[in-house]
């Protein structure tokens, strides 16, 4: 368990990070760091003993946040900004189908379980459905829509 990146480098965050309860000052769930925002290592530690935790000072927010390795990029990786995130809850935007049947019908809930940001074609998730009963399916953005956007509700009996 080595270190990826040292102190005083600047590190780009990949996902919202939000207060679990241990922010001082915050409210769980309040949004601490926007994801692409950009901080620097001022303190590398660990969790648990097999998880490295970089403590960045994010400037523009004027706060000090600890993120595991795997939410972090360095300034050199590409980055591609996506309109959802890991555990945000999105809709189908039309009928997802496999082999030229539908297993997912537009409207359908469901909740991202992974960003796919280096695709060729673009960003993917891997997205677990509410009334898929099958393995996540790999859904490209244009193909999902925040909850907040009224589209009709699915029936899930597909």
């Amino acid at each position: 368990m080595r270190p990826r990146w040292e102190l005083g480098e600047s590190l780009r965050v990949t996902r919202n990070v939000r207060d679990d309860g241990t922010f001082p000052g915050a409210t769980r769930g309040e949004l601490l760091v926007r994801r692409g925002s950009i901080g620097t290592v001022v303190d590398i530690g660990s969790f648990l003993m097999d998880q490295v935790i970089y403590s960045l000072h994010f400037l523009e927010q004027n706060r000090i946040v600890g993120c595991r390795e795997e939410e972090l990029l360095g300034l050199d990786e590409a980055w591609i900004d996506t309109r959802f995130e890991s555990r945000e809850r999105v809709l189908s935007a039309r009928d997802l189908a496999i082999g030229g049947e539908v297993r997912v019908p537009a409207g359908a809930r469901g909740e991202i379980l992974k960003v796919l940001r280096d695709l060729p074609e673009g960003p993917a998730y891997h997205v677990h459905f509410e009334c898929w009963a099958g393995h996540p399916l790999i859904v490209r953005e244009a193909a999902l829509a925040p909850v907040s956007t009224s589209l009709p509700e699915a029936c899930c009996n597909v």
